[in-house]
């Protein structure tokens, strides 16, 4: 049999450099060498693209020295004077729509004055040095369940699918995405604008505790933990109509979610069974379903997950302006859209994956397209598509290094509502006057385990 050699190093060099999906050939025992050579730590390729616009991965970002929890981010960043190389708005987008979602094609043509500042790209999202050796050890052992969607036999802290096969893979690599054991928002505010022709925004108040039982020291499995993926306590502070209520949600990697909540008339906590997908979130004038958090959030479960492949797009990272907890929300609040001052936008690669809705089941958004960062794992971009194939939201994480961590997550995000015209900025903490607080492996706090994330503590601690 004739060997076509060309054609071999071809694809093999199109392999190496992730431009080609890696679906036709089983990860095997060599592919773990890879990792921490021509990949990095948690499965990106390590050199850059051909233009020299995508860096060589350089390690895990440092701070400015004088730097401590506190004391504004943004500040001891050693990149905070650089200045935007160009900015894309709609009289150039289509020069630049090869490197652009779909979504944000369509906001820098539809929404008036929009615009996204591209600056140097960085590579500093890297994992700390346990979670690395984690990744390594369980890279062959991970796996997915008969049932098609959750994750079994996976070691964590880590990457589950460094080098993934299919679109769920992908999806269990955010969903596991290193964050510590956990994170706090003391103070933070989810900001909705106003209908058109009104000007009276939704914005709440609110504090946030996730935990994350399998991010603490040590090696983890799905299954530990009775199952738990997360446990979220979420309490309204403001407005007063909202002040005093609050949730207990409960993720799981392979069971259907739990949610309790509190009412404060009634001084009592039920559980809400439908609170999860796209059941709509109370307070925000059906403007929030609750898997939108953080561009998706909760099970995968609803989904066929395709991996399309790898590419180049222009993503929101290093976004440390969205941390700026100094600052004054009603600054950074446009009447569209979040001011492009606290946005920035580098060119990275990406991993592309498309959802559609399985068969005999119901989503409002039948369609999803999430671009995952190849380097953090965490989503980046995000476009939900309603039931007549239009682009109905384009979705932002803010990816940002959190040196407490040694990691990148997101920090904030954004859901652009293309139909209505609103917009939602969430999980903020500018205007608080507080940083996020991110509990790494180690941390000691008596909220977290199990027993503090059910429906008897939430009643338990709740008073008015």
């Amino acid at each position: 049999m004739k060997v076509d050699l060309k054609f071999n190093k071809a694809v093999a060099a199109l392999v190496t450099l992730g431009l080609l999906s890696t679906s036709a050939w089983p990860v095997g025992p060599a592919d773990v060498a890879r990792l921490g050579h021509d990949l990095t730590p948690a499965g990106a390729v390590k050199a850059g693209n051909k233009d020299g616009t995508i860096p060589e991965f350089s390690g895990v970002s440092k701070p400015l020295p004088g730097w401590s929890f506190g004391k504004v981010r943004a500040d001891y960043w050693q990149y905070k004077s650089e200045k935007p190389l160009f900015i894309i708005d709609a009289s150039n987008v289509d020069k630049y729509a090869d490197k652009l979602t779909p979504g944000q094609i369509q906001m820098l043509k539809q929404v008036k004055g929009y615009t996204m500042p591209v600056y140097p790209s960085h590579r500093e999202c890297g994992l700390p040095e346990a979670v690395a050796q984690n990744t390594k050890d369980g890279m062959l052992k991970a796996s997915i369940a008969s049932n098609g969607w959750s994750l079994q036999n996976a070691t964590l802290p880590g990457v589950p699918f460094p080098i993934p096969e299919t679109g769920i893979q992908v999806m269990w690599n955010w969903l596991v995405g290193y964050q510590g054991a956990a994170s706090e928002y003391e103070s933070g505010y989810t900001y909705v604008s106003p209908r058109p022709g009104s000007s009276n925004p939704i914005i709440t108040r609110y504090s946030q505790l996730t935990y994350y039982p399998w991010g603490k020291t040590g090696q983890h499995t799905p299954q530990d933990d009775g199952g738990m993926q997360s446990g979220v306590y979420y309490l309204y502070t403001e407005p007063a109509a909202l002040a005093g209520q609050g949730t207990i949600q409960r993720y799981y990697f392979g069971e259907p979610s739990d949610t309790y909540y509190y009412f404060t008339g009634q001084r009592r906590v039920r559980r809400l069974p439908a609170y999860s997908y796209d059941a709509p979130l109370i307070g925000y004038e059906n403007q929030y379903p609750a898997d939108i958090s953080f561009v998706f959030f909760g099970n995968p479960d609803r989904f066929d997950w395709k991996l399309i492949g790898k590419k180049e797009v222009y993503i929101p990272y290093d976004t440390l302006g969205m941390q700026k907890f100094d600052a004054k929300l009603a600054d950074v609040t446009d009447t569209n859209f979040v001011n492009p001052s606290v946005r920035r936008y580098e060119l990275h690669r990406v991993w592309e994956i498309e959802g559609t809705v399985k068969a005999g089941m119901r989503h409002s958004t039948p369609k999803k397209t999430l671009y995952v960062d190849e380097d953090s794992w965490m989503i980046a971009v995000g476009d939900d598509y309603d039931a007549q194939g239009k682009i109905w939201k384009a979705k932002e994480n803010y990816i940002a290094p959190e040196w407490d961590l040694g990691s990148c997550v997101p920090v904030s995000a954004v859901y652009n509502d293309l139909i209505s015209g609103r917009y939602i900025l969430d999980e903020t903490v500018i205007g608080t006057g507080k940083d996020i607080k991110f509990f790494p492996p180690g941390s000691t706090d008596s909220r977290l385990k199990d027993s503090f994330f059910t429906g008897e503590n939430l009643s338990a601690i709740s008073d008015r």
